[in-house]
């Protein structure tokens, strides 16, 4: 990744991912995580979520693959990710990834990263961290 044209305060190109209405049951197939609040929307509901939910390491997934993409598509770029899970995101909403970048050092850009849903009203995933380089 070539960062010699980032600078401090550049923001990373927002990207939407939007959730399928079968995606968490797709991604239960990929991670083998089969919990009912993920594959079954009435589970979902009796439980208070109002349906069923996407997983939350499918929702840092849209985060790896926004700041892959902005580095240029190489995986080897992203050196660390930290996240907190803020709010579970359903199936057919939007997922709107974005980042500024807030440190540079040597060959590596520091960014604060943040996830929403509902037009950005609501935030998935904040306090989250990435290191590109």
């Amino acid at each position: 990744m070539d960062i010699s044209n980032i600078n401090v305060g550049d923001e990373m190109p927002a990207k939407k991912h939007t959730v399928g209405k079968y995606q968490p049951m797709v991604y239960a197939g990929a991670s083998g995580d089969f919990n009912p609040i993920h594959i079954d929307p009435e589970f979902g509901k009796m439980v208070g979520l109002g349906g069923n939910i996407l997983h939350g390491l499918c929702t840092m997934g849209f985060v790896t693959k926004t700041l892959v993409d902005f580095a240029g598509g190489d995986p080897a770029s992203l050196k660390k990710l930290k996240v907190r899970f803020a709010k579970p995101v359903k199936p057919m909403e939007t997922v709107e990834v974005t980042g500024k970048v807030i440190a540079k050092d040597g060959g590596t850009i520091t960014l604060q990263v943040a996830a929403t849903t509902n037009k950005g009203e609501i935030q998935v995933i904040t306090n989250a961290e990435a290191v590109l380089g």
